[in-house]
């Protein structure tokens, strides 16, 4: 079974980059024999004023969920209930000193990219708490 995350935005596009970059997702390739988006938005009947209202990133091997971004009114308000944790260490734990470079160096990444780091927790290992540029709460491990 298949399943996507979808998130809600205030600017679908800029949030899709920011986690495509985290996760190393792509954008969604256009289906075959379709030259553009807006030609793919239209063919739906789309109005042009909504061309921005929705993102959307795979995984390019496949293997992770869609991830669709959806533009919404309202502003995020309260903590994420469900949120991501990214794996910088996908061998377990951080416990060891190039574990926790690995996932300094990501999370330096992200903060580059409008990202946030929120703390800094010891638990199994290293864990960094951060927000993504729309205040998204997410985990790096």
């Amino acid at each position: 079974m298949k399943f996507q995350v979808t998130f809600d935005a205030a600017a679908p596009r800029q949030l899709g980059e920011f986690w495509a970059l985290a996760l190393g997702y792509i954008t969604q390739p256009l289906p075959p024999g379709v030259s553009s988006l807006e030609d793919l938005l239209r063919s739906f009947g789309i109005p042009e004023e909504n061309f921005g209202d929705q993102w959307a990133l795979v995984d390019p091997a496949g293997d992770g969920p869609r991830l669709y971004f959806q533009r919404v009114p309202e502003g995020k308000t309260a903590k994420n209930r469900v949120h991501l944790d990214i794996r910088a260490c996908a061998d377990g734990p951080a416990t060891r000193p190039d574990q926790e470079e690995a996932i300094e160096s990501h999370v330096a990444t992200l903060v580059a990219a409008g990202g946030s780091v929120l703390e800094r927790r010891r638990e199994w290992g290293l864990c960094v708490v951060m927000h993504d540029p729309e205040g998204n709460e997410f985990c790096v491990t």
